[in-house]
């Protein structure tokens, strides 16, 4: 399984010291000079050599001189260099004058500083990377060590190759993690050596080959990686160089001007879809934009292209802080953006505000499900303040800059335009143009990706109203105390509201087509149609220390969404669907209301159950729903903990394992609203996801026998809900 001679085949792998290189003058002045100290030829002495007859007619080789530069000159020119590296003719002269030196010994003495800090810079690399590669190695020896000393957990013996079941699995896994970094030091070394740096995988290549599969998961794309976005463009993506900038910023500004007519324009660019929405006309698209800077669509992929609008609770300064910074974007936006990263900022803008923000970053886009893959996109976010007092955020791909990367998914100029309203609401208009290859979609999936609905401009204005609806209620003060059961606390419902917060984010990461958070997909589970995670946990906060399982599985029913919504978040319906709960009834002890929609709550609940077990047990569960989908996430909690919270305490140490359900609708809306039959006619695609903490010792060995526990428990849920939930459908 690996190669013992991995690393030791290229010794040199990351000898990467820079050959010594030195700044040379003009030719009529001699090439000599010298990086390590600060000296310079004396120019005087070339002046007063003799000249014409007064010269020796057998002259002997007259050793040069060089005078070395005083500790005040030094301290001044090394004070001017911080400031500027790269001096002028005028700066030259004005600083020689200063110092009594001659300008081309300043001239010298900044080409020989120059050269000294960039060969420290390599140095410096050179030094991370052998660490790095260290590292690797010795990672790489363990896991060999552990192979070789595992023990058959039946008999105690020594474990034949396909006795190790997941063990192996998690050694495969992380080979391959191994192999991608050596890659990208390689890549880098390669810019030093100046020649490709490769590394031997002959034997570690025979692993591919004994890949166990996934299940029905694999069989909609044809590999495993190509299903859970095994091309990982988070780790390979560099910052832009300094030559790709203009580029970037010309981009930019005409993504900016595209988005803005696109905003504005009417009929033919925009035309009605049948789900009260608006599709792009591509054709007059074409017409309207003939210069497009992406160029030409791929082969391949498909235009998606939606317009949508919405009045929202948040002023317009707000919107774009949210829209600005990765990490509010990230958590507001936690069921569409898997993981997002800002590359580098190349403006921050002017004035004390983000207007001429120009930033480049990298995201994965996902729907909650395990069924659907992430679109990953490399692009630059330029946000501006209109001259009309308008703002707007607009993205646009950078696949420019890779042209040897084959993209599945690229944005054309997306993003909203916010308009500021009376009374502290913002218009929002959203426009989402991308092009994607989606056939690695799961048959149940297509009807609602490929109407747009998944990824689409309506399911982002409508996860930002229900939003800010969130985020206003967290900041409310007055709450009336009519209902025994509503927490009047500021402090209390804003910490139980980021505890729910996180709650949400967390199951979000567990239930969508992401491989980027921590988890190792485990390739066979015994169960095709679900699929199962493992991470192990030691001292982080708001996890329980140990190995926790995450099983995901998503399934049609011929429901409409909303009644399976309202089935699922009822607590007097629990009982029905929940083996955890033992059948025993569920009281709502808080709750906090998130907006106009009843069924936009955080609350906190209790089983009544004979279990004393369960006794000190409470359930916090935020349920949420819009025009585009719905969740219902909950977690059990302890009653200590959650005594803290309601007095303001810090959540974050709240230690949670999120369970729960994520509710779309199969397409778009159908039109007759006849009887439902299969996939599109009006019914539900439900996604179940529970994570559950199967041995608290971190450093234990995951057994099968915890695998198929957590498999049996939810195929039982899943019968349970399709039995109560059709049930209820047809009785209403």
């Amino acid at each position: 399984m690996f190669h013992a001679n991995m690393f030791d085949s290229h010794p040199h792998l990351l000898d990467m010291s820079p050959h010594k290189t030195t700044a040379c003058s003009e030719s009529d002045l001699g090439k000599a000079c010298r990086d390590d100290e600060y000296e310079t030829k004396s120019i005087t002495d070339a002046m007063d050599a003799p000249s014409g007859d007064d010269q020796d007619p057998n002259p002997r080789p007259k050793k040069k001189g060089y005078r070395r530069h005083t500790q005040r000159q030094i301290e001044e020119m090394e004070a001017f260099f911080k400031q500027f590296p790269h001096p002028d003719d005028k700066q030259r002269k004005e600083l020689s004058r200063e110092l009594g030196l001659e300008p081309l010994q300043v001239k010298f003495w900044f080409q020989n500083k120059r050269t000294q800090m960039k060969t420290q810079h390599e140095r410096n690399e050179n030094a991370i990377l052998k660490t790095e590669n260290e590292k690797l190695r010795a990672e790489n020896n363990r896991y060999k060590e552990a192979l070789s000393n595992a023990t058959c957990p039946n008999c105690g013996g020594s474990a034949a190759l396909g006795e190790m079941s997941f063990d192996e699995q998690h050694l495969r896994i992380e080979n391959a993690r191994l192999r991608e970094e050596i890659d990208r030091i390689s890549g880098i070394a390669a810019k030093y050596v100046g020649k490709p740096v490769t590394s031997s995988y002959s034997n570690l290549s025979s692993l591919n080959n004994n890949h166990v599969p996934v299940g029905k998961y694999g069989s909609q794309s044809g590999t495993v990686g190509e299903m859970y976005g095994g091309s990982d463009l988070f780790r390979s993506l560099p910052a832009p160089a300094d030559a790709d900038k203009p580029m970037i910023v010309e981009l930019a500004v005409a993504a900016m001007e595209e988005l803005t007519r696109l905003a504005q324009a009417g009929d033919p660019l925009w035309v009605p879809s049948n789900h009260h929405s608006e599709i792009l006309n591509e054709e007059e698209y074409l017409r309207t934009f003939p210069n497009r800077g992406l160029g030409p669509k791929p082969l391949g992929l498909r235009s998606e292209a939606s317009r949508e609008s919405v009045v929202v609770i948040m002023n317009h300064i707000n919107l774009i802080d949210i829209l600005m910074d990765v990490n509010q974007w990230s958590t507001v936006f936690c069921g569409i953006v898997s993981r997002a990263l800002t590359l580098e900022v190349l403006s921050t803008g002017v004035a004390g505000n983000y207007n001429g923000a120009l930033q480049v970053m990298s995201s994965e886009f996902q729907v909650p499900s395990p069924l659907v893959p992430t679109r990953e996109n490399y692009f630059v976010r330029y946000c501006k303040q209109q001259p009309d007092g308008i703002w707007a955020v607009v993205d646009v791909s950078l696949d420019n800059l890779r042209p040897n990367t084959i993209s599945r998914s690229r944005r054309r100029p997306s993003g909203c335009l916010i308009q500021e309203l009376p009374n502290g609401y913002s218009k929002v208009t959203w426009i989402e143009h991308v092009e994607v290859d989606d056939r690695a979609v799961h048959s149940i999936y297509r009807p609602l990706v490929n109407s747009g609905l998944a990824f689409g401009a309506k399911r982002w204005v409508a996860t930002l109203d229900r939003q800010c609806e969130r985020l206003a209620s967290s900041m409310a003060n007055n709450i009336p105390a009519g209902d025994l059961c509503v927490i009047t606390s500021a402090e209390g419902r804003k910490s139980m509201m980021k505890l729910a917060e996180r709650m949400v984010m967390s199951y979000c990461t567990g239930v969508g087509a992401s491989t980027a958070h921590a988890w190792t997909t485990l390739s066979a589970t015994g169960c095709d149609d679900v699929r199962v995670m493992t991470r192990k946990s030691t001292d982080e906060p708001g996890r329980p220390p140990g190995i926790v399982l995450s099983a995901a599985t998503s399934f049609w029913l011929p429901v409409p969404p909303n009644r399976v919504f309202d089935f699922l978040r009822d607590e007097n319906s629990r009982n029905e669907w929940d083996i955890l709960s033992n059948g025993g009834l569920v009281q709502e002890l808080a709750h906090i209301a998130n907006g106009r929609d009843p069924g936009n709550c955080v609350s906190l609940l209790r089983v009544n159950s004979a279990n004393s077990s369960q006794s000190n047990m409470l359930i916090l569960q935020e349920s949420c729903t819009d025009s585009t989908g719905s969740y219902v996430v909950y977690a059990p909690v302890d009653i200590v903990a959650m005594n803290v919270v309601l007095s303001g305490g810090d959540p974050d140490y709240v230690a949670l394992l999120p369970s729960g359900f994520a509710i779309l609708p199969d397409g778009p809306p159908a039109l007759n609203g006849g009887p439902m039959h299969e996939v599109g006619s009006g019914g539900s695609l439900l996604t179940v996801g529970f994570q559950i903490l199967v041995d608290s010792a971190p450093t234990a060995k995951l057994s099968l026998g915890s695998v198929a526990t957590v498999n049996s428990l939810i195929k039982c849920t899943v019968e349970r809900i399709k039995v109560a939930v059709i049930r209820d459908n047809n009785n209403t």
